[in-house]
């Protein structure tokens, strides 16, 4: 695993091209948050919980993981139901919500144009993952949000992308963990039908099993 610390800073300076988005961004809204996002959650963990990158209007804005854009609303919902989360989820983070033997991270820690980093910006950013796969000690789970995020988290565990099948609900044992993935609680998706909130709990619920089996 990697030397570095489990939390880019927040001026990260790495990517060029998510550096000048960031500048950008801070031009256009001086009171947003612009940096490198840390992640969220309990530094005991079980579960990993691992997405791709800050939404623009999302973390990006308030600084905290899925606070502030449409798949916030399902995803942390949906870690309250699965006993993930407790506490009064606020779009703004202007709240007391706490999550529980669970933590949020992403594979990419700054807003990308258009929610689309480079490969080379993932792979520049993975050494971050690494060290926070790794400074989770009782870590057993980790259920990535598509197919994008599955691929990085098995690059982190130093895997291909062809040690874990895509798809919803695809599940592979990867070194001492146990790989969960589930399509992205995007807007995109929820509106499609892609992924409705009965898979996406049904995910949650499945990792709910692993860590009390």
């Amino acid at each position: 695993m990697s030397g570095w610390p489990p939390e880019a800073p927040r001026d990260c300076p790495l990517c060029p091209r998510l550096v000048e988005y960031r500048l950008e961004n801070v031009r256009r809204n001086p009171d947003w948050h612009n940096g490198a996002v840390r992640s969220f959650g309990d530094p005991e963990a079980r579960l990993l919980i691992a997405g791709l990158a800050p939404g623009r209007t999302g973390a990006n804005r308030t600084g905290r993981p899925f606070t502030g854009d449409h798949a916030g609303w399902l995803l942390y919902e949906t870690l309250q139901k699965a006993g993930f989360a407790r506490g009064r989820y606020d779009p703004n983070g202007d709240d007391d919500l706490e999550l529980i033997d669970c933590m949020i991270t992403n594979a990419v820690r700054c807003a990308p144009p258009g929610n689309k980093p480079l490969p080379l910006e993932e792979a520049t950013c993975r050494p971050f993952l690494q060290s926070r796969l790794a400074a989770l000690p009782r870590l057993k789970v980790i259920l990535t949000l598509g197919d994008v995020s599955r691929r990085n988290v098995l690059r982190a565990l130093g895997k291909p992308a062809s040690a874990m099948p895509a798809g919803h609900g695809a599940q592979a044992e990867v070194g001492p963990y146990v790989l969960l993935n589930s399509y992205h609680c995007s807007r995109l998706n929820t509106n499609t039908g892609r992924l409705t909130a009965e898979m996406f709990e049904a995910v949650f619920q499945r990792a709910r099993t692993l860590l009390e089996t």
